[in-house]
């Protein structure tokens, strides 16, 4: 007998739990469905936010897709390990690209007080964390705000960091898979994030553990294009294995 739909979409659910991914020509063949069937029932997933449809199937759905505010309450711990090992990469008196939400922000707040630096950043919110901060120099670029990660973006971001350079960005994403890379939710933020790294000596991608193995609709960069990935993730995570297993750096966060 033929599953009903809430068990499809169960069994769905418990596919990319397991296995980190939905392949719709296996799962249609395992339950004697159509691969029509399967995707409509992908889809009804992805509107509840629960998967990120890629072509042939799903990959699990990034918890950090929901809003500023909320994302705050959402790992604080782990974005602190993230943030503290970021900031064994900063170099006194140098230049730091810094990207926004709420990653970002744990790193403006655990930069040392006598540390000499200057912050180039589209985060009104890490500029707000930092006007404190005794001997950071701060940049802010502007533009639209995207009021989702409340950082700045579209065209007058883009042409603005044009014109900065830096030894080191750190950049956060909402997505690390090894299938679908480095992602975000949004296309313009996508696009900013490429331009704050195109200016930076080196990027290192900040990612805590909930977003390792998930997946959103815009990619961001090339692994090739960064120095390497800063996670508290267990080292054993599948997707970290592969990620590891291809070259990729990963710095362990405690």
């Amino acid at each position: 007998m033929r599953m009903l739909a809430a068990e499809r979409r169960d069994h769905l659910l418990e596919l990319l739990a397991r296995e980190g991914k939905v392949v719709a020509k296996d799962v249609a063949a395992e339950l004697g469905i159509s691969e029509d069937s399967v995707r409509r029932d992908l889809r009804d997933l992805a509107a509840e936010g629960l998967c990120q449809r890629v072509y042939g199937g799903a990959l699990p759905a990034s918890p950090a897709m929901a809003g500023y505010t909320e994302r705050q309450s959402v790992a604080p711990g782990g974005k602190r390990r993230v943030a503290a090992a970021a900031v064994e990469l900063i170099r006194p008196g140098g230049t730091l690209i810094l990207d926004g939400g709420t990653t970002a922000l744990a790193v403006a707040g655990l930069l040392p007080p006598d540390l000499d630096c200057t912050v180039i950043t589209h985060s009104p919110t890490v500029v707000a964390a930092l006007l404190e901060h005794p001997r950071a120099e701060l940049f802010l670029l502007g533009g639209r705000v995207f009021k989702h990660s409340a950082v700045a973006c579209g065209a007058a971001a883009v042409e603005a960091a044009q014109n900065v350079s830096a030894d080191l960005c750190l950049l956060g994403v909402t997505g690390v898979h090894p299938e679908a890379g480095l992602t975000t939710g949004d296309a313009d933020e996508a696009a900013m994030k490429r331009a704050l790294s195109a200016r930076a000596a080196e990027t290192w991608i900040l990612a805590s553990a909930e977003k390792i193995g998930a997946a959103s609709p815009f990619r961001v960069l090339p692994w090739d294009r960064v120095a390497g990935l800063i996670t508290d993730a267990d080292p054993a995570h599948p997707a970290l294995e592969r990620l590891t297993a291809a070259g990729v750096t990963v710095r362990q966060a405690r």
